[in-house]
């Protein structure tokens, strides 16, 4: 708590800087090349959806939800100390809903430090979210394109890390076109008692996870200042970005299961490869157009699967798929990601609308069918993303035992409509 109200100050401290540019700065010097910054940033939804079979709140069945809840809430820290010497800290937390009011965790999300020997090579140490394998495991959730996160890709997410953060050092830098990361993490001590013929995480001591992902850019480059400046969701044609990137993603001994009453382990075993576009169209009406496409093998062990649901606040639930809006959205098999969005002109209006689609495609070799979500969206921009508002639907499977195979047996619907606002 003591660092949390000391940071908090910080940004306080740093409000008394809105001569320069509007922005919650502190220059340390006169140039502004070392400075102490800070944002403050939350996601609010309102949510209607429909329920997957046998779902309950507090034990009474719940066909459908409507709620109001706050996604996230951030409070950022950058502090370029020297023209060498960089630290970041994130505080805040994820899904303050009616199921976690009480004890909602605001805490320490990332706390880093690093340093910049040249363009072409920095040093990290800390927790963060610096990993590699694709796009998203570096991702900015404050500038996403669809209302969130293609979730699929923090594949331990809240296992053996905190939200897709963990404690690591890694290494990063842009050479000429390249842009690399490769990282080096200490999982957190999770895991659960093997059982006969169930791929789970391990009880075990944890192994290093090693992870990397470099990136040709073809046209404009990308910042790498922080693990969440790089991977913008659109930037609605403020820049002209073709990027084509590779990565992987192994830890050892990661699962396991029960074998004719012998524990056998498992390695966590990932590539990617994806492609990103981004580009105004027209600048003077102000069109753009955003689209992604990755290839994703991952395997965690023989049929691993698991069901997750975004900002969830059900239990029970009779089908495969769990409560609440939980899918099997993550496990060994092979996973095609595609979004595109276009940014309509503007014109004369205080505001710019975005269309967006977005599908994961997972032939997951638990599953009989292919597991197929599709999100439809609307951005509204009424100051870039520091103020927009988005509308959003998903539609996910739900599957049941069909004779002994993992079979769809119905689709259901979740409705969001978002308000995010940064202050900067």
């Amino acid at each position: 708590m003591k660092v949390i109200r000391l940071l908090f100050i910080l940004t306080l401290l740093s409000n008394f800087s809105y001569g320069q540019s509007n922005k919650l700065k502190l220059n340390l010097d006169e140039a502004g090349k070392t400075y102490i910054k800070a944002s403050l940033r939350m996601q609010l939804w309102a949510r209607y959806f429909d329920t997957n079979p046998g779902t309950t709140i507090n034990n009474e069945i719940a066909n459908n939800v409507f709620d109001i809840s706050m996604r996230r809430l951030r409070m950022d820290i950058s502090a370029q100390l020297s023209p060498k010497l960089y630290v970041y800290a994130a505080l805040g937390g994820n899904n303050l809903n009616t199921k976690t009011e009480k004890d909602f965790q605001f805490g320490v999300l990332d706390l880093y430090a690093e340093y910049e020997f040249a363009k072409e090579f920095e040093l990290g140490i800390g927790k963060s979210g610096w990993e590699g394998l694709n796009r998203w495991n570096v991702r900015s959730s404050k500038s996403l394109m669809a209302l969130d996160a293609p979730l699929f890709s923090l594949l331990t997410v809240n296992k053996n890390d905190d939200i897709a953060r963990s404690l690591g050092i890694w290494a990063k830098g842009q050479i000429h076109k390249f842009d690399y990361i490769l990282s080096l993490k200490d999982p957190i001590q999770f895991g659960v008692d093997a059982t006969e013929g169930k791929v789970d995480y391990a009880l075990n001591k944890p192994r290093k996870r090693i992870s990397g992902y470099v990136k040709y850019e073809f046209l404009d480059n990308e910042s790498n200042k922080s693990a969440y400046s790089g991977g913008t969701g659109t930037y609605i044609g403020t820049k002209n970005i073709l990027n084509l990137g590779a990565g992987f993603m192994n830890q050892p001994k990661m699962t396991s299961q029960l074998v004719n009453g012998e524990e056998k382990y498992y390695d966590f075993k990932n590539w990617a490869v994806d492609v990103f576009y981004d580009a105004p169209l027209d600048k003077e009406k102000g069109t753009a157009i955003t689209t992604y496409l990755g290839y994703n093998h991952n395997d965690f062990g023989p049929n691993y699967i698991r069901n997750v649901g975004a900002n969830d606040i059900t239990s029970g639930g009779t089908s495969f798929n769990g409560s609440g809006n939980d899918f099997p959205m993550m496990g060994t098999g092979n996973t095609t990601f595609f979004q595109l969005g276009y940014a309509l002109a503007k014109g004369k209006k205080s505001y710019q609308l975005q269309p967006n689609i977005a599908v994961q495609y997972s032939d997951f070799d638990a599953l009989h069918d292919a597991m197929i979500v599709y999100d439809l969206g609307i951005n509204c921009f009424f100051r870039g993303h520091d103020n927009k508002l988005t509308l959003s639907y998903q539609n996910r499977p739900v599957y049941q035992n069909i004779n002994n195979q993992l079979k769809v047996d119905e689709r259901k619907g979740m409705a969001v409509l978002q308000y995010q606002i940064i202050i900067n």
